[in-house]
């Protein structure tokens, strides 16, 4: 049995299902503006840090940006494969780039660990300023 006649169906886009709400339409462009917005906010915020501005596209690279951004070191990378453990380093990566922007750790919490495409748009493109690593 090939899986091809099955694949064929499955990716046939007639307008409905799930294919066609994922990938069909305003749902595609809703997405893709979304994703653009959260590269965008990175983008900003790691130039404004002195990083490499490209690195908010590489994935694991980026995390890595994103502790020496906030103080810690760069092995503090390997902390987000380990399940739980991610999320509070996440969460004290959050505050320390807050604090290294010297924003409070609220605004670390809630805009850049709840609602990070928000926190990190205001983050790069609004008045804030580098300070240093919160963890110097």
């Amino acid at each position: 049995m090939t899986f091809l006649p099955i694949l064929a169906n499955i990716l046939q886009d007639d307008g409905g299902g799930i294919i066609g709400a994922l990938f069909g339409g305003f749902g595609f462009i809703c997405w893709l503006a979304i994703i653009v917005l959260i590269i965008a906010g990175f983008w900003k915020t790691f130039e404004k840090a002195g990083q490499p501005g490209w690195a908010a596209i590489i994935p694991i690279y980026n995390l890595y940006v994103l502790c020496l951004i906030a103080g810690r070191p760069g092995w503090w990378v390997l902390l987000y494969f380990i399940p739980f453990v991610n999320i509070v380093v996440s969460l004290l990566i959050a505050i320390d780039v807050a604090k290294a922007f010297g924003k409070d750790v609220l605004y670390g919490v809630v805009l850049l660990w709840l609602f990070q495409a928000i926190g990190y748009l205001l983050l790069g493109f609004g008045d804030a300023q580098y300070i240093g690593p919160a963890k110097a």
